[in-house]
């Protein structure tokens, strides 16, 4: 992800220049592409740590959730708990609650009033601040949502199909006709990152093209628009260090497969959980993703809950067996999730203090909407 405001501000974060046609496509099984976007991350999370406290602005984050059920073990590891990393460095954070993309890909909203509600007391009881961070649902934000228009006149149809999200829903659609808001998604998550001029946006490997063509759109916007003047900065991606984590079941981790643990999972949920996850039948406990990929998964989810490495923890369990691993995954969980589950128990005590949360955070992306909306307005002389 190129270019930006945040390197307008500091030359540290290096230029990430074309590839010369004479350099391999991969170098030792990474892509040039993806190891520029590693370096730059990192560059930019030592910016962080070291301005973030006296300019806030400057690292602008957007993240956030579809409400599409509860959030799970692996949303804590790999997003809650760097989102509250970052607003206690001092990063100015906006969630999104994306309640109108849950109908990108589904015939019906669901309980889409418990999920927000769900999402909200998660966030708040992970460390989430709501005077340091807006919380906001996607639905209320009129003014975000009409940056979609002059927003999809500057990507193609083409460009859209190429999106590695729409090209695998194509791949599973059976034949079923793709709906325009689908087909628009990406766009819809540029108007997310853009309305509130987001500076860094925490993304994993494969949500690298979404925000290439949030770049893009805010790059052309500022070129066709805007006779070339900085209206929208074009945002950086900081990467997630935290590996992809497969379910209980050995497939990839998802809220519609019911194979993950829920961080509103009781005590006893998560053991009977852990306990019917998958394994295999060596004695001896050892890291090995490939060929033991499920053993690996455990150890993972327990070295990230623990903060040691996943061979140190299979080294703990030894000759201990599928029980004894699973023993340690479950103590490490709970262990970890006590507070979070005591708080968020108080706090569904009090659900006029989460809907409050949420009023204030829909008041304040409004403003900030409405702001960047009259700014677009003006810059193409739409100000009647």
């Amino acid at each position: 992800m190129t270019t930006s405001t945040l390197r307008a501000t500091t030359t540290a974060v290096p230029d990430a220049s074309p590839e010369d046609p004479g350099t391999p496509a991969v170098l030792d099984g990474v892509s040039t592409t993806y190891a520029v976007a590693r370096d730059r991350s990192a560059v930019l999370d030592a910016l962080i740590d070291g301005h973030a406290a006296e300019d806030p602005a400057r690292f602008r984050m957007l993240t956030g959730d579809r409400p599409t059920g509860p959030l799970h073990i692996g949303h804590y590891l790999a997003s809650l708990r760097n989102r509250v990393r970052l607003q206690d460095k001092g990063v100015e954070t906006f969630v999104v609650i994306a309640d109108y993309q849950v109908i990108t890909d589904r015939d019906s909203v669901g309980e889409m009033g418990t999920n927000v509600h769900g999402l909200v007391l998660d966030y708040l009881a992970a460390g989430i601040d709501p005077a340091r961070t807006t919380i906001f649902t996607h639905s209320a934000v009129p003014a975000l949502n009409q940056l979609m228009l002059p927003f999809l006149s500057l990507v193609t149809d083409a460009e859209l199909r190429r999106n590695p999200t729409v090209k695998d829903e194509l791949a599973l659609s059976d034949g079923r006709p793709l709906s325009g808001l689908l087909l628009t998604y990406p766009v819809h998550q540029a108007a997310d990152i853009l309305f509130c001029h987001s500076r860094i946006v925490p993304v994993g490997r494969d949500q690298l093209p979404h925000l290439e063509l949030t770049r893009d759109i805010a790059r052309r916007f500022n070129t066709r628009y805007a006779a070339g003047h900085g209206v929208f900065p074009e945002p950086e991606a900081l990467l997630s260090e935290v590996p992809l984590l497969l379910g209980t079941d050995g497939t990839k981790m998802s809220k519609s497969k019911g194979n993950v643990i829920n961080l509103r999972d009781t005590a006893d949920e998560t053991a009977a959980r852990v306990r019917a996850a998958r394994t295999d039948s060596e004695r001896r406990i050892t890291f090995d993703p490939d060929a033991r990929p499920a053993v690996a998964n455990l150890l993972t989810i327990a070295g990230l809950f623990l903060g040691e490495a996943p061979e140190a923890v299979a080294e703990q369990v030894g000759n201990g067996g599928a029980q004894a691993l699973k023993r340690v995954v479950t103590e490490a969980v709970n262990d970890s999730l006590e507070g979070h589950r005591a708080r968020r128990a108080d706090l569904a005590a009090d659900p006029a203090y989460v809907t409050s949360v949420l009023h204030e955070g829909n008041a304040r992306a409004n403003e900030v909407a409405e702001r960047t909306l009259a700014t677009v307005r003006a810059v193409m002389g739409m100000s009647y």
